[in-house]
């Protein structure tokens, strides 16, 4: 992916480096591939044995990585992070996609106890007491292609808020991708305001936005007009029944300049009984997405939870404070994404080469882990 010149020159901002930053720079790129989520389980591996595997040429502690963290720039790794998804698309990784979309969602990690930045969120019991603290981000993800690409976090702090930190990632990631790279945006029901709307026609994206009750009359609108009708489409999706309401000519509300507004309701019957109902709103003309295309457009606002959210904390430690200093923890998050996204490119795009299958994530750690102990059959514990 050429992040050779990103590995020397990560923006290292130490006045004094005694340790080359493509040293940390590696290390911390490859504890995060490995899953290791703290500075003290890099600095056992970068002791042990195993380092000559790694390609790391010195020792270090973890007090290292935490001043070189608190010191880096977060904006060259954002630009690396944006170079690697822009070559992927230019390398044909989205063959065969007719819509590329870009995912935005919020979400909180990093629980601490005691407040020791100025991105902590105070957490508050039933009384209103401050019992903990919590930081909060907004993440964006390449989706819809069948190959869910992290590619942004925008952390941010208590008097800030989820609707502006996603406004700004967006203009961030359209800007260092390119206006012509995403198709669309997909967002959740308190995004869709007539300011991020705008914000994304400004930067030549459709929207696929969920509706709820945040837009009262609109909602009120589809649901009478659509609850008294047949479906206008029924088909088959992953073995389950989906039926379809569509209409593009529902009116704005006052603050959008919008000349109509297209509402999709969609029902899927589950295999277990349950029925799943929910409202979309777009900006989609019917000429270019049909209602079952469109479908599919709104359910790839679930990537970024699956592929997103749920990977990254539960598999990359997303959740996991390796130093608690705001510029560390945005080059961390950073960090978990670029990791994220190098291995599902390597797993799923280069090793699909030749007869033999693709590796699960999980089998790709274990084949990594394997050669580091054939290469280290003891632990040097100097």
């Amino acid at each position: 992916m050429r992040l050779g010149g990103y590995l020397s020159r990560p923006g290292d901002g130490r006045v004094r480096p005694q340790i080359p930053a493509r040293v940390l720079m590696w290390a911390l790129l490859m504890g995060r591939v490995l899953r290791e989520n703290s500075h003290r389980a890099i600095e056992a591996l970068v002791r042990s044995r195993a380092r000559a595997a790694l390609g790391v040429e010195r020792r270090f502690s973890d007090d290292t990585l935490n001043y070189f963290t608190e010191r880096l720039d977060p904006g060259a790794l954002r630009a690396a992070l944006a170079s690697v998804v822009r070559r992927a698309k230019r390398n044909k990784a989205f063959d065969g996609t007719r819509w590329i979309g870009l995912a935005l969602d919020g979400s909180g990690a990093g629980a601490a106890v005691a407040s020791a930045c100025v991105l902590c969120h105070p957490v508050r019991n039933a009384e209103r007491e401050v019992v903990g603290q919590l930081h909060r981000l907004v993440a964006v993800s390449v989706v819809g292609t069948g190959l869910t690409l992290p590619c942004e976090a925008e952390p941010y702090a208590a008097g800030d808020s989820e609707y502006a930190a996603g406004q700004r990632a967006l203009r961030r990631v359209v800007a260092q991708l390119g206006p012509r790279f995403a198709d669309y945006a997909v967002v959740d029901g308190e995004f869709a305001t007539a300011p991020f709307l705008h914000t994304a026609g400004d930067l030549g994206l459709w929207v696929v936005a969920r509706l709820k009750d945040n837009l009262p009359l609109l909602a009120a609108a589809a649901r009478q007009r659509f609850e008294g009708q047949p479906p206008d489409l029924t088909f088959t999706h992953h073995g389950e029944r989906v039926e379809l309401w569509d209409a593009d000519d529902f009116d704005p509300w006052d603050t959008l300049r919008w000349p109509t507004v297209r509402v999709l309701r969609y029902r899927q019957h589950r295999r277990d009984g349950t029925v799943c109902e929910a409202y979309w709103l777009t900006d989609f003309p019917v000429s270019q997405v049909g209602p079952r295309a469109l479908f599919r457009l709104a359910k790839s606002r679930w990537e970024i939870e699956n592929q997103g959210f749920n990977d990254a904390k539960n598999r990359y430690g997303l959740e996991h404070i390796c130093h608690h200093h705001p510029n560390s923890l945005r080059i961390e998050w950073l960090l978990v994404l670029l990791a994220l996204t190098l291995e599902r490119l390597f797993r799923l795009r280069y090793l699909h080469r030749g007869p033999h299958p693709v590796r699960a994530a999980i089998e790709l750690l274990r084949v990594f882990r394997l050669d580091l102990a054939f290469a280290s059959p003891c632990i040097d514990s100097s």
